[in-house]
């Protein structure tokens, strides 16, 4: 157990320095988020949720697999928001995510050692299947919550559902492509809980949030290993001295 511990804090260093920047940013936001409204047992929920949830993104942009752990914790809180919220397919998401990106990256031997140096990119074929997946689950998606559900927003929430669950399958299988859908997903989450604000559902802090995955996600095309070639080889090397440190000690 002590060496998991070990390997969970190893996850957390190396990251480029922008990333950090961007938690602590992200973090400052929170705080004065929390404490410039009423504190309540959901708006604690909301700040460790979001918390733990840029922590997780900033682990991706990083290719650490860390963010298997700290996007189940994270989804569990969204959860809750979410069916507070009225916001019923951004509960799907979260499952979604931890279903086929959070439990898989923690059984995957592929994620778990290097994963780094096994980044791939898209194919005209793989562009055209990703796109047809997330066009079916908007639809299918957007008219089943509104005839199943109160939802006042079905159509916002099928378009961020679909990409986000499309995303969730391009990054487990280590495509850099997952960009341009996390890019979207941002961008549709921002419009889904300013919506929910105004509306009185929601906190402040899930739109503030959404704005700083964009924030990362711009990071991911210009710093992010998943790009950037100078930081992918650093990381490679990095992986590979603890690779072999652990070995030794072992």
């Amino acid at each position: 157990m002590s060496s998991y511990f070990k390997f969970l804090a190893h996850q957390l260093k190396g990251w480029p320095k922008q990333n950090y920047y961007l938690f602590f940013f992200s973090l400052g936001c929170q705080v004065m988020t929390l404490v410039n409204a009423p504190i309540t047992w959901l708006s604690i929920l909301t700040f460790i949720g979001t918390t733990l949830g840029v922590l997780c993104v900033l682990a991706i942009n990083a290719a650490k697999s860390v963010n298997g752990v700290l996007g189940i914790l994270s989804g569990i809180c969204f959860i809750v928001v979410g069916f507070t919220a009225k916001n019923y397919l951004s509960i799907g998401e979260q499952i979604a995510y931890i279903a086929t990106l959070d439990i898989p990256v923690l059984l995957s031997k592929n994620w778990n050692v290097n994963m780094v140096s096994k980044i791939r990119k898209f194919t005209a074929k793989s562009w055209v299947i990703s796109i047809a997946f997330t066009a079916i689950v908007f639809v299918v998606s957007g008219f089943a919550i509104q005839a199943l559900t109160d939802d006042g927003r079905p159509f916002y929430d099928a378009f961020s559902f679909a990409v986000c669950l499309t995303a969730g399958i391009i990054c487990f299988m280590r495509y850099n492509n997952q960009y341009f859908w996390w890019l979207a997903s941002g961008l549709a989450q921002l419009v889904l809980w300013f919506i929910t604000f105004k509306e009185g559902s929601a906190t402040l802090a899930m739109f503030v949030n959404s704005a700083i995955y964009v924030a990362n996600d711009v990071l991911a095309f210009t710093v992010s290993p998943w790009f950037n070639e100078k930081e992918k080889q650093r990381l490679m090397k990095e992986e590979k001295a603890y690779a072999e440190e652990v070995e030794v000690e072992e």
